[in-house]
């Protein structure tokens, strides 16, 4: 009797049998010459999030939301305003006055020929006679300037232009410059000669305070200094009191006497009484050798 085994099949030798058959090779190259070409192929087609788009010329493309910038890289709109903010800077910048008088002279005292100094006399008197001679250092309208001669109770003195003499031209030809300011005036009498022998003043009425004491000197604020930012030979622009030869009858003057009126009870006291000179100027002129 032939004898017929039965074949038995275990899950278990299945299950080792999947496990150990060989994997099936990966569609991706192994070698890693292979891969360098879809490497770049993807670099090409997707662009760095940080750089700009390449036009087909190979340039980059611009942003119109991007500032334009100038040569150094600062937006030309920031430049613009900064150039903007420099001109309005200058324009603030006050004019200097230009003198018009010829070169080597002035418009103002070159020599003080007398000084009679009166009781309470003496401010100024160290720098005498520099200190009354040249432009006025004026301080405006509420401040009296302290580059001054103070002439005491009816002190007196005399003043001589050698370079460019006082003429009668267009409005006032001289201005007397004090230190008066806002509440505080110092009169004094102006006289004026041609040849310093006779003499000729304009009536100066210091007690009439009513009328801003027509005639005299010391009653205008000065505005006018040696830096010329406003032009001294103009009574508007520099203050001062302003007088008129052709008021007394003359065309030209070389000197002038200036005397404190006596009225300036206020003042009187200590060593700075009186009327305090500043200084005069020609608002009109020729020169000396002119006239």
């Amino acid at each position: 009797m032939k004898l017929v085994l039965p074949v038995l099949v275990f899950p278990s030798l299945m299950v080792l049998s999947a496990c150990s058959a060989e994997p099936e090779p990966s569609a991706k190259p192994s070698d890693p010459e292979e891969q360098l070409p879809l490497a770049a192929a993807e670099s090409e087609e997707t662009p760095a999030e940080d750089e700009p788009p390449l036009d087909d010329t190979g340039v980059a493309e611009s942003n119109d939301d991007d500032p334009e910038t100038d040569d150094t890289g600062d937006p030309l709109e920031s430049v613009e305003e900064e150039e903007e903010e420099e001109q309005e800077e200058e324009e603030e910048v006050p004019e200097v006055f230009e003198p018009t008088w010829p070169d080597t002279t002035d418009p103002f005292a070159d020599a003080v020929v007398e000084f009679t100094p009166g009781p309470d006399a003496g401010f100024g008197a160290e720098f005498y006679p520099e200190i009354v001679l040249g432009s006025p250092e004026g301080r405006g309208a509420t401040a009296g300037s302290l580059d001054v001669l103070s002439l005491g109770e009816l002190g007196s003195i005399v003043l001589e232009m050698t370079d460019l003499v006082v003429e009668d031209g267009p409005g006032p030809d001289l201005i007397v410059f004090e230190n008066a300011f806002s509440g505080w005036p110092e009169t004094a009498t102006v006289e004026v000669s041609a040849d310093g022998e006779d003499w000729v003043g304009w009536p100066c009425e210091p007690e009439n305070a009513e009328d801003d004491f027509p005639g005299c000197a010391g009653v205008a604020p000065v505005f006018a200094t040696g830096e010329f930012l406003v032009d001294p030979t103009d009574p508007v622009q520099a203050g001062g009191d302003a007088f008129d030869l052709a008021d007394v009858g003359l065309t030209t003057a070389r000197f002038i006497r200036i005397t404190d009126s006596g009225f300036n009870a206020l003042g009187y006291g200590g060593i700075s009484g009186g009327f305090d000179l500043d200084a005069v100027v020609a608002a009109n002129w020729v020169e000396a050798e002119l006239r």
